[in-house]
């Protein structure tokens, strides 16, 4: 319990702290005061019904009007603060759900978590990050203020109907057994601790499976949606290969996943429903049934009796918190768990413990990129061929080449600072590098967004861009309404050819491709790369690629590999 308490408690903290926090906090404190009212007119309830049947039992019918009236009062004031508090807790819901959204983005982008905690780069890689970050965000905020208003609200409310039970059952319960007679003073107010305890005690014994379970559904929803977008991504593809039927099959194990564990999950709320069903439907009746003794041995009148069941009633369903929101709370853990795993990993990106993590990366002054003593490895420990020492000057075009598997791309990786699982030195230029894979991200944004990525296109002169597309051929795609759909239908080569016209826009001093013109023709690609090297002629371009690149004239090789394979490559 108190590793879940302070799970809880940290990433509350996250939410309410930081700069203009005390806006939320004077927030929360408006919406508990409005909560409280709420209890004081509850308490007004409670002296209104022995009034009203009191005037019932009398045949007192100016009373029992005026009644009505008080009753109309106290509705009207408890439906305005209730209005009033929920529309509050929405607007505090959203601004700590912007907080703590804000600070999972930070760690999640900033320190490179995003890339280190993929599957297959971390020995405990998180899933479904995106639902984590979109989804259990806006869940632990909701839940949090439910939860946290109702435990104060109903600790003050278990304090004042205490207080009203106590005052109004004055009287004993007087028992007798094989001739022992016996006296229980204020009989109510035990009965109610007791007949709470014990429900409370069956409902946790019943419903501890669900918390589990609830954290495997979140997962399993993640994992079939995640899929779904997959199809999307791999639209192309999956239509030339004929794999709707693979697709098909794929998609229905992640279903058949989350309909397994949703049956154990609701098979699991019948059963805890077994229980809190009926004592939902029962709370407010036993009052009464408990209170007869005292009714029929005159101790209280009509409107005395139905005060008392009314108090009775208030004191049980605030200790009944626990029972009747028991599934709301372990959905609420499960969420905390997901989002604190979430936080965790990303603080702090834990690599495979026995992979060496040596590789030192410094800036050095001259402009020279220098490579000494360089060997990489896999997250498997897996150690790659030793990459030769290299000395590369400003200007030089370098082919980088190797079979399959020999630790080229992640040399590039490395020499952007991001790959940490190997040893040696390397020594980066101080100048701004801009690093193309082979298969090009194509951002949702737009075409324009993808081009000055990651600057606004609005900076740009909009003649400049049109030019750079017309210059890597995809002249067909300028004039058209730019969004989402401007990138429907892009092939790989178009692509590419949108990658590279944003390295002839941004003019870095090094470029590092990634056979990052795999997909283009060899006439497009030795014209691209042309391109390249007349447009920049001062920039230091290193192309991963198993063909020599047409086109890009290099003055110096790279080859990562044992010598023998080099011979019949």
């Amino acid at each position: 319990m108190r590793v879940i308490l302070n799970r809880m408690g940290r990433l509350a903290w996250l939410a309410a702290s930081g700069p203009g926090a005390w806006k939320g906090l004077w927030l929360f404190a408006l919406i508990l005061a409005l909560e409280f009212v709420g209890v004081w007119l509850s308490v007004q309830m409670i002296n209104w019904s022995r009034a009203f049947y009191d005037a019932l039992e009398q045949l007192d019918a100016a009373e029992a009007l005026r009644q009505i009236g008080v009753f109309g009062l106290i509705v009207a004031v408890l439906s305005a603060s209730t209005l009033s508090g929920a529309w509050l807790r929405k607007w505090l819901q959203i601004g700590w759900r912007q907080r703590l959204t804000d600070r999972a983005l930070t760690l999640w982008l900033d320190g490179g978590a995003y890339w280190h905690l993929r599957p297959g780069l971390s020995p405990q890689p998180v899933e479904n990050p995106d639902q984590r970050i979109a989804q259990d965000c806006a869940q632990f905020i909701s839940y949090l203020l439910e939860f946290t208003l109702d435990l104060i609200t109903r600790v003050v409310s278990l304090i004042t109907y205490l207080a009203v039970l106590w005052s109004l059952s004055n009287f004993p319960l007087s028992l007798g057994f094989l001739g022992i007679e016996a006296e229980i003073p204020r009989y109510m107010v035990w009965a109610s601790f007791l007949y709470v305890f014990g429900s409370s005690l069956i409902t946790h014994w019943l419903g501890r499976p669900i918390k589990r379970l609830a954290y495997d559904q979140e997962r399993y929803e993640a994992d079939f949606r995640h899929a779904l977008v997959q199809v999307r991504d791999g639209a192309d593809q999956i239509a030339q290969a004929g794999g709707e039927g693979a697709e098909r099959r794929r998609l229905d194990r992640r279903f058949d996943s989350l309909r397994a564990n949703w049956k154990r999950l609701i098979g699991q709320e019948f059963i805890l429903g077994l229980f809190v069903t009926p004592y939902y439907r029962t709370v407010l009746r036993i009052p009464t049934f408990l209170a007869l003794p005292a009714y029929f041995g005159g101790a209280v009148t009509l409107g005395g009796l139905m005060q008392l069941a009314s108090a009775f009633s208030n004191v049980t369903t605030t200790l009944s918190w626990f029972i009747f929101d028991y599934s709301k709370l372990a959905r609420f853990v499960a969420v905390s768990e997901r989002l604190e795993g979430l936080f965790s990993a990303a603080s702090a990106p834990q690599p495979a413990p026995d992979v060496p993590r040596a590789l030192e990366v410094v800036s050095g002054g001259d402009g020279l990129l220098r490579l000494r003593d360089l060997h990489l490895y896999t997250p498997s420990g897996q150690a790659l061929d030793p990459v030769p020492d290299t000395t590369i000057r400003p200007g030089q075009r370098v082919w980088i080449h190797g079979a399959s598997g020999r630790g080229k791309t992640t040399l590039l990786s490395a020499l952007r600072g991001v790959w940490p699982y190997g040893t040696g030195r390397v020594s980066l230029p101080e100048a701004p590098i801009l690093a193309l894979p082979q298969q090009p991200l194509a951002f949702a944004e737009g075409l324009l967004p993808t081009l000055t990525y990651p600057h606004d296109p609005a900076s740009f002169d909009s003649a400049l861009l049109e030019g750079i597309l017309r210059k890597v051929g995809l002249e067909r795609r300028i004039g058209g309404p730019d969004g989402p759909e401007a990138l429907q239908g892009l092939s790989m080569g178009e692509r590419q050819r949108l990658a590279l016209a944003r390295v002839l826009l941004l003019k870095p001093a090094w470029v590092l491709l990634d056979e990052a013109t795999s997909a283009l023709d060899p006439a497009s690609e030795a014209r691209l790369l042309a391109l390249l090297r007349n447009d920049l002629p001062r920039s230091t371009i290193l192309c991963v690629a198993h063909r020599v690149p047409a086109g890009l004239d290099h003055d110096s090789e790279l080859w990562i590999g044992p010598d023998d394979e080099r011979m019949t490559a």
